[in-house]
């Protein structure tokens, strides 16, 4: 199959005030949000990417753009709209700190599969609608661009994390143990059997091997030899 790189957008104003933004229109990247997104494009522009898909949210298409802004000859992104943010309801727009208070605040810590957001969706099906796009989306790239086809999708923090969850065969009720930072990259190739996780919420390092290395669907005993170039420190 296919690779994806999973792309969390760049730091918001709402981030930046403890809001929870959610689906509120007109949320965009703050100058720290544009300079961590500037760095991912940067990151992947030693890759040929196939293409980037993301979210119609402001704060996300301005990090496909910056994405874009360093490849060649790739078309304006596609929207998914299952890509989208979490429908939170009546939690959107509120601050963390408040949220905090409430007493599903502490099933969304403990046991999300049973988190139901008041007047918005359930975290089970903001899980199935996410992994669900990705796999499609993966498997449409790889019959038009075969195996080695690598692509970018940009989206949220919890819809990365419950796309990471299932490709690492945890049940939802485990996906707070997985963090994605603004701008930050996680990389998955799907099998026939199973998918192979091959990085989660990196903002730093060499990219090139994804590029020149055909990741194996078989998961090799004892660890392998690994990328036949070596990753390069930024430091």
């Amino acid at each position: 199959m296919a690779t994806v790189i999973l792309v969390r957008h760049g730091r918001t104003t709402a981030n930046a005030t403890g809001m929870l933004a959610g689906r509120t229109p007109g949320v965009r990247l703050d100058q720290i949000g544009q300079d961590q997104a500037t760095l991912t494009g940067e990151r992947l522009a030693v890759i040929p990417l196939v293409g980037v898909v993301s979210s119609p949210l402001e704060r996300c298409q301005q990090t496909s753009q910056l994405i874009l802004d360093r490849q060649t000859g790739l078309p304006a992104t596609p929207v998914e709209e299952d890509l989208t943010e979490c429908d939170y309801g009546q939690w959107q727009g509120r601050a963390l700190s408040d949220l905090a208070q409430e007493e599903l605040w502490s099933v969304v810590q403990s046991q999300p599969s049973a988190v139901v957001f008041p007047g918005g969706e359930s975290m089970a099906a903001m899980q199935a609608r996410s992994v669900a796009a990705i796999r499609r989306h993966d498997a449409a790239f790889e019959a038009q661009h075969g195996p080695g086809a690598v692509w970018v999708a940009v989206s949220h923090g919890d819809i990365i994390k419950s796309i990471l969850a299932d490709a690492l065969g945890m049940h939802l009720d485990l996906f707070q143990r997985i963090n994605v930072g603004p701008a930050s990259v996680s990389i998955v190739r799907y099998g026939t059997t199973r998918p192979s996780v091959y990085a989660t919420n990196t903002d730093s390092g060499d990219l090139s091997w994804l590029g020149n290395t055909l990741l194996s669907v078989d998961a090799p005993v004892g660890g392998g030899a690994g990328p036949q170039t070596p990753r390069t420190s930024d430091a």
